[in-house]
């Protein structure tokens, strides 16, 4: 036999390998903790997350995604999944249940989660509907600042107020220093200028509000003395009754639009068909794209969150 032939007999072609000879797909890449001692010290107290067992977690998070979730489209990166582990206080079981139901929102809601990144959505910051100020409160909370009369219905659907508010609270969550998972945790809901009619309708849903929710909305009127409780004057702008200067917008906006490639990377991709674990997950009821506002609740003039 020629030398050519031995050669052919004994090189099989990669066509012909099995699947266990096939090289291993790629590992997700590693996790890096950017906390300071304080916050891992906090995160010990509050989450129940130990540094030394962290990657054990999060591993074993992975795996029953794995097992139980084989065809979920995710992110299996340990800081992705560690913000899960996070939100639900390392209670692997409840942490599962949180990643579908991030999955299920986005792909139950596509005129939402489709194609959202900051370029399509200039419109909606040039007009100042929302911000984060520049400076934390004394707990380190982030504050996200809403002002509803901002928006004109004629100009776009309501659901591009929701894409915009949804993209700037996945940029605060990429920070570990701000993270607790997804969705965000809302620490306290301050308005500023409220409608009387406003009063009555959380007056009606209040009871119906988780204790603790609930007990996170403050209504201050046009009481800023009100606000400047909870709020100090030193990171609000002048337009709340602080001393940080005006509000400006458009550092906000530049940090979102700077980060166009990671949204276009994570929001922009095709979607895989619904994967058959994902329950229904449908918009709050009444919400649709061409959704109009009333002209007494368009006159909320801001809102104020406070969260990580």
């Amino acid at each position: 036999m020629s030398e050519e032939s031995d050669s052919l007999r004994t090189s099989p072609s990669a066509a012909s390998l099995s699947e266990n000879e096939l090289p291993p797909p790629p590992e997700p890449p590693g996790y890096v903790c950017s906390l300071t001692e304080e916050l891992v010290t906090k995160a010990r107290e509050e989450l129940q997350e130990k540094p030394e067992w962290r990657l054990r977690d999060v591993q074993a998070l992975r795996d029953m995604v794995r097992k139980e979730c084989p065809n979920l489209s995710t992110s299996l990166d340990d800081a992705f999944l560690l913000r899960f582990l996070r939100a639900r206080k390392f209670d692997y079981d409840r942490a599962l249940q949180l990643l579908v139901n991030y999955h299920s929102c986005r792909r139950s809601w596509p005129e939402v989660f489709n194609n959202l990144k900051p370029s399509a959505l200039k419109e909606v910051l040039a007009s100042g509907f929302l911000t984060v100020l520049p400076h934390t409160d004394p707990r380190g909370c982030h504050i996200l600042c809403v002002r509803p009369d901002r928006w004109i219905p004629s100009n776009y659907p309501i659901t591009e107020n929701i894409r915009a508010i949804y993209l700037t609270l996945e940029k605060l969550i990429q920070s570990e220093e701000t993270q607790d998972g997804f969705p965000i945790r809302i620490k306290a809901v301050h308005v500023v200028n409220e409608p009387r009619i406003f009063k009555g309708i959380f007056a009606i849903i209040k009871p119906f509000l988780k204790e603790k929710i609930a007990n996170r909305f403050f209504l201050h009127g046009s009481d800023l003395n009100s606000l400047h409780t909870n709020l100090p004057r030193s990171i609000l702008p002048k337009e709340y009754g602080g001393t940080a200067g005006e509000l400006d917008t458009t550092a906000w906006n530049a940090v979102l639009l700077a980060s166009e490639e990671d949204f276009v990377r994570e929001f922009c991709q095709p979607v895989p068909v619904c994967d058959s674990i994902l329950r229904q997950a449908l918009p709050p009821e009444g919400l649709s794209s061409d959704a109009q506002c009333d002209d007494s609740l368009r006159a909320v003039k801001s809102q104020l969150y406070s969260c990580y």
